[in-house]
């Protein structure tokens, strides 16, 4: 399964993104054997990136001709994401409870499932310090919840990235969500080439480069040996979220390769300069763990990316929980 990451430039002076970072958590559960994954979804990287820059209202991008990463908006395509309480309470447990409502206002019941889900949902602040992927369940009246702690107060956004039943393309829609306490703001974590999670070692080669696509490779080891023996998670060995630093536009990658390890590669293209974080998902001996990165472009001018089409592999996985 092969997948080209890839952001079309919007509105000038804003970086489009890919960035992967620091990660931490576990997950555990049985997956399915590999089966190619689906393409054609905007909030993942297939070249059709979707959303409105700045703030969460109706999609204006098609009336002005532009496709702009996903989880800018709150509304596209007749959809809208409908967050039942924005406001929580930092470190306390919370029930995220949410609708996705369609064109007549009345909630979306029927999906088309992407990587062995309905839906999928990720939760980070807006300073990038945490990430969480989760797996909400859907109830008869279209309700999705999700238990889920929010660490530390401040201002997180919600992505829910979806397919509808019908539809031949899926969408990443964003919302704001607030977390009450006492703020300690933070600035975007610094990370090496080399992170730790659990005793794994990940190690990142390659960068981003405005307007050029390149590799970008991510190797897992374990007690200074490679990892050989890595297990699909959602259909891949690896998944790759990327959110870039300062408005957190949304893109969910899969890798070029369909070996179990120890590298999973990615092909990137930013079209311009700025700062990111990417949260990588690996699947090891059972359990879910995330690796994180920051990295940032060089500071050349960006110029628009040309767009390109890749197969996606044929497997698909902060705090992070499922």
């Amino acid at each position: 399964m092969n997948t080209a990451l890839r952001i079309t430039a919007f509105t000038a002076g804003l970086a489009a993104a890919f960035g992967l970072a620091l990660g931490v958590g576990n997950a555990t559960g049985g997956d399915p054997a590999p089966r190619p994954a689906t393409t054609g979804h905007p909030g993942h990287d297939t070249g059709k990136p979707a959303g409105q820059a700045g703030h969460d209202g109706p999609d204006s991008s098609a009336a002005a001709g532009e496709h702009l990463p996903g989880g800018l908006q709150v509304s596209e395509r007749g959809y809208t994401l409908s967050v039942e309480n924005p406001f929580v309470t930092a470190g306390s447990p919370t029930d995220l409870r949410f609708r996705v409502l369609g064109r007549d206002g009345t909630p979306v019941t029927a999906y088309r499932q992407q990587h062995d889900k309905d839906l999928h949902l990720i939760v980070a602040p807006r300073d990038l310090s945490t990430f969480q992927h989760l797996h909400p369940t859907l109830a008869a009246d279209g309700t999705w919840s999700a238990p889920t702690a929010l660490p530390a107060a401040g201002e997180y956004r919600v992505f829910a990235d979806f397919t509808p039943a019908g539809a031949t393309e899926g969408l990443t829609l964003g919302a704001d969500l607030h977390a009450a306490g006492e703020l300690r703001p933070a600035p975007l974590p610094e990370t090496g080439r080399s992170v730790t999670v659990d005793g794994y070692t990940v190690t990142l080669a390659g960068d981003l480069t405005p307007g050029r696509s390149g590799p970008l490779t991510l190797s897992v080891s374990k007690d200074g040996k490679p990892v050989t023996d890595l297990q699909p998670y959602l259909g891949a060995y690896g998944h790759l979220v990327a959110l870039r630093a300062g408005d957190l536009a949304y893109l969910h990658v899969h890798p070029d390769t369909t070996t179990p390890g120890p590298e999973i590669g990615f092909t990137t293209t930013a079209p311009s300069t700025g700062s990111y974080r990417l949260f990588l998902d690996f699947k090891h001996q059972d359990t879910v763990r995330t690796a994180a990165f920051t990295l940032t472009t060089p500071t050349t001018p960006a110029t628009p990316a040309t767009p390109a089409t890749h197969a996606q592999p044929t497997e698909e996985p902060p705090t992070h929980q499922h």
